[in-house]
């Protein structure tokens, strides 16, 4: 560490109450902290506490049995997963983009937010955020990699958006040369 008034190296001097290495400047004296390294923002959730309970998450544990099994609140484990969906959703945009693949496979997963297109009340029919949802994936065949997602209603302007994400994610100048449905699920063969 340097000392962020002389500009020196400063040597270690201990640790803080909370862990953390502490460092002096031999030159003007002065005592520094390592920077607080904050993985999960403003939650004070321990790390390894934070990684079981994502882990009773992917296991299909409910939010409210990981509550109870943990002992932390339902608010915290919500607002854990916000958390890391959103981490995730960066590497992935940062990392999976122009891979080379062959064929990807292309699904829609269908559900629902507070209650069934068909069941909203006519105060409710221009509420987008009410009604039928539909989370399109995108992944590669055989190493079964998710490419690209998107969350959305079925119409064009999310379809179109979720092509778009497709294409950020593959090799640049790839085309679709064939198209074939199976069952549920499409199969695209990309052409270099």
């Amino acid at each position: 560490m340097t000392c962020h008034y002389c500009r020196t190296t400063c040597k270690r001097f201990g640790k803080h109450r909370n862990g953390l290495q502490r460092y002096r400047c031999n030159q003007c004296r002065k005592t520094f902290t390592e920077d607080h390294q904050r993985p999960l923002d403003e939650m004070r959730l321990p790390i390894d506490r934070a990684v079981a309970i994502l882990q009773l998450l992917l296991e299909g544990m409910s939010v409210r049995s990981v509550e109870r099994v943990t002992g932390v609140h339902r608010d915290t484990v919500l607002r854990l997963l916000v958390l890391a969906g959103e981490r995730c959703d960066t590497l992935m945009v940062d990392k999976v983009r122009s891979l080379p693949v062959h064929d990807v496979e292309v699904d829609e997963i269908w559900g629902y937010v507070f209650k069934k297109e068909g069941h909203k009340w006519e105060h409710e029919k221009d509420i987008s955020e009410i009604g039928d949802a539909y989370c399109f994936v995108g992944m590669e065949r055989t190493s079964k990699l998710v490419l690209a997602y998107h969350l959305g209603k079925r119409d064009t302007v999310s379809t179109d958006t979720f092509i778009g994400k497709l294409r950020y994610a593959t090799s640049e100048g790839r085309v679709v040369s064939q198209f074939e449905i199976h069952s549920h699920c499409a199969k695209v063969t990309l052409a270099g």
